[in-house]
């Protein structure tokens, strides 16, 4: 269907509040699990992926990770969208819709850099390159790479999407569901032109009120792809710590 993009956006802003004490000194982008940082760990799947060039949106703590992807020495080009300007990060929307000049108008992968994952199978298979490959712009605006609920760390809560035979997706609430099976593993391939046009500044893709991911699941037009794997969210000092015994059990 669709090659992998050769632009992915980066979202590495975020004041990474939850992570404290571990952020005292330094972006969450910057917390080290397995030996290495967060943001390694996504720049590394990237490049694997086929990814040519990453744009990082930087915030909190901004000139030590400026420094740190200067010192990466992975087979990606990275350009920095700096958001200093601003008083608070832009959320995952705003961040795109920021960086538009950089990105383009064709489809991008996005990565939150909260998201370490182990996927099945020797050799293990590629999710990015499967998120992209099962991604038509014809029938979707954006292809969300999901994690079954059961094998999903770091992450309390009753999930976050249920999934048709088709492919698309209906929140959890839209649905007026109590469960949910899968959660949204912080990747996806999305046409960024929606988000570019948003009348906002600062916004999130996909709030409690729905946002444009929420109206592009009305419209059939938010698709899911599974990962077969265990999906670690490190979202604070605690799940930091569970994904760091979950890698080296597998190790």
């Amino acid at each position: 269907m669709t090659a992998v993009p050769t632009t992915a956006m980066v979202l590495a802003a975020g004041l990474g509040t939850r992570m404290r004490p571990l952020t005292d000194d330094r972006s969450k982008a910057l917390i080290e699990v397995g030996g290495k940082a967060l943001i390694d760990h996504n720049l590394d799947r990237l490049a694997h992926a086929g990814v040519q060039r990453a744009v990082v949106n930087v915030h909190a703590f901004a000139d030590r990770l400026i420094d740190h992807l200067k010192a990466w020495r992975g087979d990606l080009e990275i350009v920095v969208s700096d958001e200093r300007d601003h008083t608070l990060p832009l959320e995952t929307g705003g961040g795109i819709k920021a960086a538009a000049d950089l990105l383009g108008d064709s489809p991008i992968v996005v990565v939150n850099i909260d998201s370490v994952w182990i996927e099945d199978g020797e050799p293990p298979a590629h999710a990015i390159r499967d998120l992209c490959d099962g991604f038509d712009p014809d029938r979707a605006t954006c292809r969300l790479m999901l994690a079954r609920a059961g094998r999903t760390s770091g992450l309390d809560g009753p999930g976050d999407f249920l999934m048709d035979d088709q492919g698309c997706l209906t929140g959890r609430r839209a649905a007026g569901a109590a469960t949910a099976p899968f959660n949204y593993m912080g990747v996806h391939i999305v046409d960024p032109r929606p988000i570019y046009a948003y009348p906002e500044t600062e916004f999130g893709l996909f709030p409690a009120g729905g946002g444009l991911w929420g109206g592009w699941a009305a419209e059939g037009r938010l698709h899911g792809f599974v990962m077969e794997g265990d999906w670690m969210h490190v979202g604070d000092p605690g799940a930091r710590d569970a994904a760091e015994a979950r890698l080296a059990a597998s190790a």
